[in-house]
């Protein structure tokens, strides 16, 4: 090789020159770019994926209601989303959306729910000092959704994502309480009424006695129905116009518990539903 010449830079030591569409361009000196580009079936679609609860079915015309889109393209839009599998269409003709779906909007509505109800989560173990807890229910099963666990050597202690029992808990009896008659027996039958302590009700009449109890004043109870020598008390998170899916609690060993420090509880858990309840009427998740 002769020693002057140079070695042509191979395509890798050069790197790769890409070309950038003259749209993206555009797109960045665009006073308003999303406008320019947003498409708007897509868009439509959208808005109607997110007119769903996630709870119930929805019929042609309270999509209607919701969206304001006419009857005729909200029609299309449904029709396109069922046959790419994002929409199921019941026997009644109503709408729903389809499991995967389900399960992604329960899981941000709980996440949201859980970051609002932190503050008052907090606010109760300060008060209390005892182990405060936040449940929500999931399909057919009520979870723990977070903890702040006491400082006290002797404690009660709970677990993020422990399965509740509907029927001995103080959290999963307030949240089975607020459900349908079809939905409770769900949760009994996926729970079973298995007796945890001599203190567990095992007896259907005796329970649904209770749920009755717990609807009326929105407070639920577990002494020793679980736990041999704990006390859970427990208030529904009932948001005006929005079905009961959570509740929040405060759990503590009896030998710290008398009639007055009981009834300071009952408020104390009381109040933190009550504010959570209202956050969530202003902001639902």
């Amino acid at each position: 090789m002769p020693r002057n010449s140079k070695k042509v830079p191979s395509r890798s030591d050069r790197g790769v020159r890409r070309r950038i569409p003259k749209w993206v361009l555009h797109a960045q000196t665009d006073a308003l770019p999303n406008e320019r580009y947003f498409l708007r079936s897509i868009g439509r679609a959208v808005d109607v994926l997110n007119a769903f609860d996630g709870e119930r079915p929805q019929s042609l015309k309270e999509l209607n209601a919701q969206t304001k889109l006419p009857e005729s393209t909200l029609f299309r839009v449904l029709l396109t989303l069922e046959r790419c599998g994002y929409l199921n269409q019941e026997v009644d003709g109503t709408y729903q959306l389809v499991p995967k779906l389900l399960a992604g909007w329960k899981m941000e509505r709980a996440n949201a729910l859980r970051d609002k109800a932190r503050p008052e989560l907090e606010r109760l173990f300060n008060k209390l000092n005892e182990t405060a807890s936040l449940a929500y229910l999931f399909d057919d099963g009520i979870h723990v959704l977070d903890c702040v666990e006491s400082f006290h050597e002797i404690r009660i202690s709970n677990k993020i994502g422990r399965v509740l029992p509907p029927h001995c808990s103080a959290m999963g009896k307030v949240i089975a309480a607020f459900q349908d008659g079809a939905r409770i027996d769900r949760l009994l039958e996926v729970y079973g009424l298995i007796p945890r302590t001599e203190h567990t009700i095992i007896d259907r009449y005796r329970l649904f006695k209770e749920f009755e109890t717990i609807r009326e004043s929105g407070i639920g109870y577990d002494r020793e129905e679980s736990v041999v020598g704990g006390l859970c008390i427990s208030a529904a998170i009932q948001p005006d116009g929005l079905p009961v899916l959570a509740a929040i609690s405060v759990s503590t060993p009896l030998v710290r518990m008398n009639s007055a420090r009981e009834q300071e509880a009952r408020f104390a858990v009381r109040e933190a539903a009550d504010c959570i309840a209202k956050g969530l009427v202003n902001n639902s998740p």
